[in-house]
């Protein structure tokens, strides 16, 4: 249960890193409101990394954590803010993938 917690707080990470760029792109109070989702999906993804590592091994949860929104930021980053697609960022998004899962298989 405390994967699925830290991979739902993976993925309020990977929210609050959006709701950073979208308030980039924006002007008055809309800014204000994307910098307020921003400090909601901050307080929920560190509250879900809590509760995860009270059972999960804090090295392995963290790297996971930070890992599941680096590739989430960076597929959103593409995908919605049309960020770069070149071979060598997905090549490296690709390893980062692989070493989430590996750091998965080893973990209790």
């Amino acid at each position: 249960m405390n994967w699925i917690i830290l991979i739902i707080g993976g993925l309020f990470e990977v929210a609050f890193a959006s709701c950073l760029g979208k308030a980039k792109e924006t002007t008055g109070n809309e800014t204000y409101l994307w910098y307020g989702l921003f400090l909601v999906t901050l307080t929920i993804s560190m509250g879900l990394l809590i509760k995860a590592t009270q059972t999960l091994p804090i090295g392995t949860a963290y790297a996971v954590w930070t890992g599941i929104g680096a590739v989430g930021t960076v597929l959103v980053g593409i995908f919605v803010f049309k960020d770069p697609a070149s071979f060598w960022r997905l090549f490296f998004i690709t390893t980062l993938i692989a070493s989430i899962i590996g750091l998965k298989a080893v973990s209790n």
